[in-house]
């Protein structure tokens, strides 16, 4: 290529005797690439400009009577892809503008200008940069290239890759600087080549880039093995196991600690339950976390024969309540996890309620152990103790503080009003009981007169005589 543009450009400065200048231009694919050309005008008359290619002909050219040719190449759907600002030409400037570059584009051009008896010959090298993926969202596990170009390829210039923008060597690198012109990276697709790639090309003491973005289909959810999961001892947990959308995985298994836990068809995992409907989403729930439940779980599936894995460990949080000898009815509430490896930090927050049901929370102490007071009524309601880590808060867990018997200080109002209450109840009760002694010892007198009739009969008529004798008595 070197040596067709030498002859290109010697032949033009031959035959035209003008002057010639060499410009590098590199371009990414699919991009607009500017090859310029500048010529300081001497004269008032309209210049003539043309642009060529090496081996295609022309591309662009104006005559001094404004009329305009396009290589028939260069047009899209009657569209031409190339064009010259004519806004420009008044400052020298007869820069070509090319759409959308592809490798084809790649090669020598040449600008001429002719103006006053006088040309300048303008030779460009548009290089055309792709970075390429093969397959373009490969399987994790499976194998995948990633793949430099440069149409034409420079000759002499290095290669390197970045990958999101750190460093990457890779364990095998394939470099040809003739007709292939390849810088070639061959991995195993994981997590960890995910993002963007980078290729830079070292030239000449400049360096230009290309990137392109590499995708891996697997598991997606957890993105990596050892992700940490935490639950409340009796509270529901979802442990994720999310493939890619479109992803159907084959044989889905579930394991833990060496026990194996293989689904039938349409049905849930031993002691699990489906917490999606979606194909890819082999999430597994446990409803009420038991303390024994903490520990690593393993998800698996199949995809085009590559078994796909995840590791995931459940961490279980309780608070373990202690008596303490120092103090009567003083009690310590500790914070435990089953895995305290990420946690840097335990806060424990008071969450009360009023009468309305409107929620006050107060952060009381840090630390993993909390003392507080039973019989105090300033300490009923939930404890809350807070666990967390670099990255945040990990979780929480709960504790609900009962008060005992002897509850101690109480208001005042309180305590007369509770009195008041006690003493009018006692009062109460104390009526009844004399009602009941009285229709008691009434109901005992006439059984004991019914047992002798004739003593009743008696009994009888004295009591009509009174009545009589009363009766007259109002009537005098």
């Amino acid at each position: 290529m070197l040596l067709e543009c030498c002859i290109f450009g010697m032949i033009t400065f031959l035959m035209t005797g003008a002057r010639c200048e060499v410009t590098e231009v590199f371009a990414e694919a699919g991009s607009e690439a500017i090859l310029p050309c500048k010529y300081d005008p001497t004269s008032l008359v309209p210049p003539a400009v043309k642009w060529s290619k090496a081996n295609k002909g022309t591309v662009w050219r104006k005559q001094r009577s404004g009329l305009q040719y396009w290589g028939s190449s260069w047009t899209v759907n009657g569209t031409p892809r190339v064009k010259c600002p004519h806004s420009l030409f008044e400052k020298g400037d007869y820069g070509l503008q090319i759409n959308n570059v592809n490798e084809e584009d790649g090669g020598v051009y040449s600008c001429s200008v002719e103006a006053g008896g006088r040309e300048v010959e303008n030779v460009v090298y548009l290089r055309i940069m792709t970075v390429s993926i093969d397959p373009p969202v490969p399987i994790w596990g499976k194998d995948v290239s990633v793949t430099c170009n440069v149409t034409p390829w420079p000759n002499g210039a290095s290669v390197q890759w970045l990958l999101n923008n750190r460093p990457f060597v890779p364990q095998t690198r394939i470099t040809s600087y003739r007709d292939t012109s390849k810088s070639i990276v061959r991995e195993k697709a994981t997590v960890s080549l995910k993002g963007k790639w980078t290729c830079v090309v070292g030239f000449k003491g400049k360096e230009e880039h290309v990137s392109a973005t590499l995708s891996v289909k697997g598991i997606i959810q957890p993105p990596n093995d050892n992700t940490k999961v935490y639950a409340a001892v009796g509270s529901g947990v979802t442990l994720p196991c999310v493939f890619s959308p479109g992803l159907t995985p084959n044989l889905p298994v579930w394991k833990k600690a060496g026990s194996l836990f293989k689904p039938a068809p349409g049905h849930p995992p031993l002691s699990y339950s489906s917490s999606s409907q979606l194909p890819w989403d082999k999430s597994a729930s446990l409803k009420e976390v038991g303390f024994k439940d903490e520990g690593r779980y393993t998800c698996s599936g199949t995809i085009q024969g590559q078994i796909l894995t995840r590791t995931i460990q459940l961490v279980v949080a309780k608070i373990e309540s202690s008596i303490t000898s120092k103090k009567k009815g003083s009690m310590a509430l500790t914070c435990q996890l089953s895995d305290t490896s990420e946690v840097t930090n335990y806060e424990w927050v008071h969450v009360t309620y009023d009468l309305n049901g409107t929620q006050s929370v107060e952060s009381v102490q840090k630390g993993k152990i909390l003392n507080i007071s039973q019989e105090s009524e300033a300490n009923r309601g939930e404890w809350v103790c807070r666990f967390s880590g670099k990255e945040g808060i990990l979780g929480n867990v709960t504790y609900h503080v009962q008060l005992m018997s002897g509850v101690s200080g109480q208001k005042v109002t309180d305590v007369s009003h509770n009195t008041a209450t006690v003493v009018g109840l006692s009062f109460l009760l104390l009526v009844l009981l004399l009602i009941l002694a009285q229709m008691y010892k009434n109901h005992q007198r006439r059984k004991r007169i019914f047992q002798y009739p004739a003593l009743e009969t008696i009994v009888h008529t004295i009591s009509n005589e009174r009545e009589e004798r009363e009766r007259s008595r109002v009537k005098t």
